[in-house]
């Protein structure tokens, strides 16, 4: 990725419990390096001679917001303008499912309106990101 041109943010429920909040964080985390498995660096070795495995190469900012504005930049998100950017959302349907075929069934059977996002992750032009997520604060 050209770090100076492009952004990578989460964007978490500020009222959701801690642990949901970490854990929305994590799961979309994961998925983006799936997606972007080039934001991820090498594996580095420290001086003992013991292998971490890479990171990603720029800092991700945690954003928090209300659920409804959550929903709102999701929304946008589905406009012809913001088809380039890489977008990783987790819905209340998600964190309710205890497999992945449940989810696939579930989400199959709701519309998209009906979903409350619990997070959303977008990376691609720094510019694109930052006119959705810019005036938001830091998740504290």
């Amino acid at each position: 990725m050209d770090w100076q041109n492009e952004k990578c943010v989460m964007v978490i429920d500020e009222s959701l419990p801690l642990g949901i909040m970490v854990n929305t964080a994590a799961i979309m985390g994961i998925t983006l390096g799936k997606k972007m498995p080039e934001a991820v660096g090498a594996d580095v070795t420290d001086q003992s001679g013991n292998k971490h495995l890479g990171i990603i190469g720029s800092p991700v900012p945690i954003l928090g917001g209300p659920s409804e504005v959550i929903k709102q930049i999701r929304e946008k998100l589905y406009q012809p303008d913001f088809q380039d950017l890489t977008v990783v959302d987790f819905s209340d349907l998600a964190q309710g499912c205890k497999a992945y075929d449940e989810f696939i069934d579930k989400m199959g059977r709701v519309p998209e309106n009906t979903l409350r996002y619990l997070g959303v992750a977008i990376c691609g032009p720094k510019k694109k990101v930052n006119k959705l997520t810019g005036s938001m604060p830091l998740l504290r």
